[in-house]
């Protein structure tokens, strides 16, 4: 099989071509014009690589051709990845630009992104670049492959710069998928949860009643739907609230309370995924949201449009596979913990997490008297930061059994305190000042959950920017999340090969879960696939170590019933 090729789509139609030498630059044959570039791809089967800008410039119009590629190089994300490891991430990361920076000259911002556009299958993440020849791309990628050598583990920053370019790959794939969504299904909740519509696109039935009933139980008219108004009728009934979260309202004695956590429920439903959500995103029994592989400096993936990444629990009831075929619905168990014991090397956290049963039920034999909720708090509490409290007492006694594991997410908040970088096991950086409510989401902390969370800790806007020690709990999470990214992208490209065999088709991805849509026949193949690909995906990542990264696999034909 031929090793690598390049392509660049050319000013006014075509495609320049070519292949690549060792040393990264046009082999014997030289650069050629051709007129077509699915034509170009698809009469090299025998490529292994293809090098290119942008994933999201021509693999889209690949797949729409039926062609499918083994593996790529995208120059632009490598771009964004080498940046970061550099300390200067923000930067543009064009092609354009780096070229530039190559040259000494001016170096141009990137374009802004294209918004999404509901029920579009095009490239909604790919902005106006400017396009390059194949040349100039070339002496780009010759000088990222020479960045990559400069780092302080370059196997494992060019093992991260495939994976993200593998999970590119993935991510169109499932953009050009769908997620299998029943608009039957959908309609029959939305009638059974809200009742009616009403004409004229006001709140249905049921929003209404509850409305009602929360102006009744204040005495004059409320809209629920502004918290501010909230807030002041709970102060003319002598009660001070912050704000109408759930957490911080539920507790309250007051007879608005019952009707008014009822609305914000359905509210968000009917506002995220009603009526309009399904005519705007589900088409020809696919709900289409755009995947963006690493959208986030964590690595974690994020969608433009449609909430793809947040589908409420009784919405997933509108998640039905085809007929005959089945969902298989997999989350990788306790990830976060299962990977601070790789990326720490600590013995005993490494020994708990190779044994087959429950990991925190491990931790809290060994150290917390079998008490599994107080170890599992202790744990994810030495991950998010909360060291204050009986956080603070928690975190000793993990110290004293697990030392190595804990010392690694110290090291890196004391890092993010002092302002400097801290990297994924494989290489992804943090920047060195993060902050605000994007942060806070990016770090994967709650936005609407008790005092007790880290993002009432300082994750909040306008404060963690300038607050050291918040930026510190940034970096202990960004070490053992990111480093999870890291996996999860060698897992996915793993299962992709696998299910390139049959008919199976990713259809779904969130940081811990993934969703293959296969005929009922393939189903026990790809649950098997799954657990191989974590498998390899923890060896490659991470060497050889006892840590398991163990999937809870259902197949199903609903997503529902998957929980």
């Amino acid at each position: 099989m031929t090793d690598r090729w390049a392509l660049a789509p050319a000013e006014g139609g075509g495609v320049e071509v070519t292949a690549l030498g060792p040393d990264g630059l046009p082999g014997p044959g030289g650069v050629r014009w051709e007129p077509d570039l699915v034509g170009a791809v698809r009469s090299r089967p025998d490529v292994s690589r293809w090098v290119w800008r942008s994933t999201a410039e021509v693999y889209p119009a690949l797949l729409a051709a039926g062609v499918r590629v083994e593996r790529c190089y995208d120059v632009e994300d490598a771009e964004t990845l080498l940046l970061g490891y550099e300390g200067r991430h923000g930067e543009p990361r064009s092609a354009a630009a780096a070229l530039a920076r190559l040259r000494g000259g001016p170096v141009p911002p990137d374009p802004p992104q294209r918004a999404a556009e509901p029920g579009s299958q095009s490239s909604l993440f790919e902005p106006q670049s400017v396009r390059l020849p194949l040349a100039d791309l070339l002496a780009v990628y010759a000088e990222q492959q020479r960045r990559h050598d400069t780092t302080e583990h370059p196997d494992r920053m060019r093992l991260l710069t495939a994976s993200e370019s593998a999970g590119m790959l993935v991510a169109a794939e499932m953009n050009r998928a769908g997620l299998p969504w029943s608009a039957d299904v959908h309609r029959e909740l939305l009638h059974e949860l809200l009742g009616e519509r009403y004409v004229g696109g006001g709140e249905p039935r049921r929003l209404a009643e509850l409305a009602d009933e929360v102006s009744a139980a204040f005495g004059r008219r409320v809209r629920p739907d502004l918290p501010a108004d909230v807030v002041k009728a709970f102060a003319q009934a002598g009660i001070k609230v912050r704000s109408t979260r759930r957490w911080e309202i539920q507790s309250l004695d007051h007879p608005a309370v019952k009707p008014l956590l009822e609305y914000k429920k359905l509210y968000r439903i009917w506002v995220a995924h009603g009526w309009s959500w399904l005519q705007d995103w589900v088409r020809d029994g696919r709900f289409r949201p755009e995947f963006l592989a690493g959208g986030t400096v964590t690595g974690r993936w994020v969608t433009n449009g449609g909430g793809g990444l947040q589908i409420p629990k009784v919405i997933r009831r509108a998640v039905v596979a085809d007929p005959g075929w089945r969902l298989v619905v997999a989350d990788a168990d306790q990830m976060e913990p299962r990977v601070l014991a790789a990326i720490s090397r600590d013995p005993g956290l490494m020994e708990v997490a190779g044994r087959p049963t429950d990991l925190y039920q491990s931790v809290s034999d060994r150290a917390f008297s079998g008490d599994r909720d107080q170890a599992k708090i202790a744990v994810l509490g030495a991950v998010y930061g909360q060291t204050s409290g009986d956080g603070l007492k928690n975190l000793a006694a993990l110290r004293r059994r697990f030392p190595k594991a804990v010392a690694y997410v110290d090291d890196a908040a004391k890092a993010g305190e002092e302002g400097r970088l801290v990297r994924t096991w494989l290489g992804r950086t943090c920047p060195p000042v993060a902050g605000g409510e994007d942060a806070a989401e990016e770090a994967g902390i709650p936005q609407d959950e008790p005092a007790t969370t880290p993002a009432d800790q300082g994750w909040v806007p306008g404060y963690a920017s300038t607050n050291s020690r918040a930026r510190g709990r940034f970096a202990r999470n960004f070490v053992v999340q990111g480093s999870a990214a890291d996996w999860a992208l060698l897992m996915l490209a793993a299962l992709r090969r696998s299910c390139a065999e049959l008919a199976a088709e990713l259809v779904f991805f969130q940081h811990d879960e993934v969703i293959v849509h296969c005929p009922k026949e393939e189903a026990e193949t790809v649950a098997a696939a799954i657990r191989e690909a974590a498998d390899l995906a923890g060896r490659l990542t991470f060497g050889e170590t006892p840590v398991r990264f163990p999937f809870t696999v259902a197949v199903v034909e609903c997503y529902a019933d998957a929980k």
